[in-house]
């Protein structure tokens, strides 16, 4: 099953998607994609028939963030061993973990600001997993039956704020703009397999990123296991799993976004994003 919120920031609607393609509103049934309402076994009972009951919502409406009330936005550095290599850092032996803002997060397709002061503004696709049951020392066997679902993530850097001041990512990863998330949370049941998905993305039509999840050196199992041993994971907290080797940083000599850009990325079976990037207006 396909769900998505629709409409402007701030406004957008609960929808889940009828086999006919239509986008249905499910305010009727819940208050938002958050919270108790991303149980797994809530999302996926809710049958065609259901769906048939309920009001059609205009589609070219904005898609915004799929899941609302965001609790912790976890991300994994390095987890392709390619994109470690042009880092020039070794690949882990254990999940590199660091955390994004949630104030970071908008949908997949509104514009990206270029920071003030940035030079290094970079890209990299991610599969994101959105944790649908609170998961604490949970096993690799029992890990992904606590997945609400899947979701294509933008997880921009700034690589100078990242590596240069003072050693903490977290800086060159939290700039507002910097985690479109979506369009699409895409349930397990449509994704029987999330390391056997390709992604890519583009930047001005070049294709710079192109790889496949089977790639990640931790999997996403094994990641949600090893996350939980070190703090409660909640429904809503999503784990963007790490990118592959394509990023700006990596190119011979580093290419970085600039005002104007268009990076358009995706991940096989979960939708597409197209961000703009546009200056840093101290007005708006």
């Amino acid at each position: 099953m396909r769900y998505a919120r629709l409409g402007p920031a701030g406004e957008e609607i609960p929808v889940a998607y009828h086999n006919d393609g239509t986008a249905r509103d499910l305010r009727s049934l819940i208050n938002d994609l958050e919270g108790q309402y991303l149980d797994p076994d809530a999302l996926s009972n809710l049958t065609p028939e259901q769906l048939e009951e309920l009001p059609i919502v205009d589609s070219s409406l904005r898609f915004g963030p799929p899941v609302a009330g965001i609790g912790k936005f976890i991300c994994v550095g390095l987890n392709y061993a390619q994109h470690a290599a042009e880092s020039g850092m070794p690949a882990p032996e254990q999940p590199v973990l660091f955390m994004k803002a949630t104030s970071t997060i908008q949908g997949p397709n509104d514009d990206v600001v270029i920071p003030k002061g940035s030079e290094k503004t970079d890209w990299e696709v991610e599969l994101g997993v959105v944790i649908g049951r609170t998961c604490r020392h949970f096993s690799e066997d029992d890990a992904l039956g606590h997945v609400a679902g899947y979701l294509v993530v933008n997880d921009l850097s700034e690589r100078a704020f990242q590596l240069e001041h003072g050693g903490q990512w977290v800086k060159g990863k939290s700039c507002d703009t910097f985690g479109p998330i979506g369009p699409f949370l895409v349930t397990p049941d449509d994704v029987p397999n999330p390391q056997g998905l390709d992604l890519w993305l583009d930047v001005n039509g070049k294709r710079q990123q192109q790889s496949n999840t089977r790639d990640m050196i931790f999997g996403v199992a094994e990641l949600i296991t090893y996350i939980s041993k070190y703090m409660t994971l909640e429904p809503g907290d999503i784990i963007s799993t790490g990118t592959p080797s394509g990023v700006g940083l990596g190119l011979k000599p580093p290419v970085y976004l600039k005002p104007g850009d268009t990076m358009e990325l995706g991940i096989e079976g979960l939708g597409q994003q197209r961000q703009t990037t546009i200056a840093y207006d101290p007005v708006a």
